[in-house]
C-alpha cells in the first residue's frame, strides 16, 4: 500500500485490510472481487492484484510461511528488488541494499549523480554505490536511517543540510547543487483521454459491468462504455436487454493517471422496460448504495454518489 501512496493516505485502508484478512491464509482463500473492493479507492489496483496473487502463492507453494531467501520473496509477484531487499533486511537481518525514492535522492546528492535516475544508466550506477556502502553489521538500523534520511532530512523541498550527518561529504552541498539534484524527470506531454459512461437506472438499481483484468481499474466493477459516436439506446437494447430514455448527458469528471488524463461524460439512462436478450456474462444490477460499497474505481464512486 505504501508503493506510491502517503502513508496518512493508507493508514485506514491498512486497518481495514488487516481486519478483513489477518493472515496470508485469509487473503489467499478470498475472492478478488474482495480484495479489490477492501482496496477500492487506494488506485494503483495491479498492486491489490499481485498482493492477492502473492498470498496465494506463499499458501500454495511454501506451505503458508512466508519465504526467507532474496531470490523467493523477489519472484513473488508485484515484489521488485528493492522491496524483495527491504522485506528480508527487517525480517530475516539479511543483508541486500534497497534503492527506493528517498535513498536514490540521498546518493544523488551526496555523490553529485548527474541525470534521471529513472535513466538504467543512472540507476545502475546508484545501485553500485547502494551495494558498495553496505555494513558488515547494524544492517537494519543502517537501512532504516538511510531511509529516514531521505524522508526527513535530504527532503525534495526544503532539505536541511544543515542537519544532514553527511553535510561535510555532500558533493552537491559543495557545489551548491542541492536544489538541482536529483535529475528530474524529463517533461511530458500528458496525452488527455476521454471516455462516455453510461450510467443505467432501473428501479432504484444501477448497472455495472466487470472490467477486463488488463488495462486500467482491471478487474473492478464499472460502469458500462460507449464510443462517441455510438447509439447508446441501440447498445443498450442489445448489450443489456434495457430499453431506456433519452440519456441526459452529466457534469464532466476529470481523472488522472501516471500517463494521461482522463475526461469521464457520464450520461444518465432510465430503463424503461428490460427485455429479454443476450446480455454480458459480467454485469449486475445493485441498489446505489451496494455498489458504491463495491470494487469501483474512484471516478465512478463520484458519479454515483453525485446521483
Amino acid at each position: 500500500m505504501l508503493q506510491q501512496t502517503q502513508v496518512t493516505t493508507v493508514i485506514p485502508y491498512y486497518r481495514r485490510f488487516l481486519q478483513r484478512f489477518p493472515n496470508l491464509q485469509s487473503l489467499a482463500r478470498a475472492s478478488l472481487d474482495d480484495v479489490l473492493t477492501i482496496w477500492s479507492g487506494l488506485g494503483y489496483y495491479s498492486r491489490a492484484r499481485n498482493l492477492h496473487r502473492a498470498a496465494q502463492r506463499i499458501v500454495g507453494e511454501h506451505r503458508g510461511r512466508f519465504p526467507r531467501s532474496f531470490e523467493s520473496v523477489l519472484a513473488l509477484p508485484g515484489i521488485g528488488r528493492s522491496t524483495a531487499a527491504a522485506i528480508c533486511t527487517f525480517a530475516f537481518g539479511a543483508r541486500h541494499a534497497i534503492l527506493d525514492g528517498n535513498v536514490k535522492r540521498v546518493f544523488t546528492r551526496c555523490f553529485g549523480i548527474a541525470g534521471w535516475p529513472g535513466v538504467p544508466k543512472v540507476e545502475t550506477k546508484l545501485w553500485a554505490i547502494a551495494e558498495s556502502l553496505l555494513p558488515r553489521s547494524g544492517i537494519e538500523a543502517y537501512t532504516q536511517g538511510l531511509m529516514d534520511l531521505g524522508a526527513m532530512i535530504c527532503t525534495r523541498g526544503k532539505p536541511r543540510c544543515s542537519d544532514c550527518p553527511m553535510r561535510g561529504a555532500c558533493i552537491a552541498l559543495k557545489e551548491n547543487k542541492v536544489s538541482k539534484l536529483p535529475v528530474p524527470r524529463p517533461r511530458q506531454t500528458l496525452p488527455h483521454k476521454r471516455a462516455r459512461m453510461l450510467v443505467l437506472l432501473c428501479g432504484g438499481e444501477v448497472l455495472l459491468e466487470k472490467r477486463e483484468t488488463n488495462g486500467i481499474w482491471g478487474g473492478l466493477w464499472s460502469l458500462p462504455e460507449a464510443r462517441p459516436s455510438e447509439d447508446v439506446v441501440a447498445l443498450c437494447r442489445k448489450r443489456y436487454g434495457a430499453e431506456i430514455t433519452p440519456p441526459a448527458v452529466l457534469p464532466l469528471i476529470a481523472h488522472g493517471f501516471t500517463h494521461f488524463r482522463l475526461d469521464i461524460e457520464p450520461a444518465r439512462c432510465i430503463v424503461t422496460r428490460l427485455v429479454p436478450a443476450a446480455t454480458e456474462p459480467a454485469v449486475l444490477w445493485l441498489p446505489i448504495a451496494d455498489a458504491l460499497g463495491a470494487a469501483i474505481p474512484t471516478p465512478v464512486r463520484r458519479i454515483l454518489s453525485a446521483l
